[in-house]
């Protein structure tokens, strides 16, 4: 089953039901620091564009998804990954590092188990902007 957009990682699609993706922009200084008069002074290195992801469950409208791959994939112990996640521009690519990874177990059966709540946080190796 080919879902609207897929996830792509290190170049690899992975067919998956996206539930959310939530975005946020984290300012981060080289230095800040408040003076005795109370005011703040900053150097600003740049705004970072960092991800939580959620998939749908392991199997989806009867059909095996590239689920187990993913989870493989996102726990790997590698020290950065390329990602090409859907953006209101089409798509966001970014290099990044995989701060956590989680999921629960919907379904225990013989041989064989179901998973949902796949959640993980990407968080990007440089700066999206820059200032100046």
């Amino acid at each position: 089953m080919k879902f609207t957009q897929g996830i792509i990682v290190d170049g690899t699609y992975f067919d998956l039901p996206m539930v959310s993706l939530k975005r946020s922009a984290d300012f981060l200084d080289k230095y800040a620091e408040r003076t005795e008069d109370g005011v703040l002074h900053r150097e600003l290195i740049g705004v970072y564009y960092n991800f939580t992801l959620t998939v749908g469950t392991s199997t989806a409208f009867g059909e095996t998804t590239d689920y187990d791959a993913f989870w493989d994939k996102m726990t790997e112990p590698s020290e950065f990954h390329d990602f090409e996640l859907p953006s209101g521009n089409g798509v966001y690519r970014f290099t990044g590092y995989i701060s956590s990874v989680s999921d629960e177990y919907s379904k225990i059966l013989v041989g064989d188990s179901q998973f949902k709540g796949f959640t993980c946080k990407m968080t990007a190796q440089a700066p999206a902007r820059r200032p100046g």
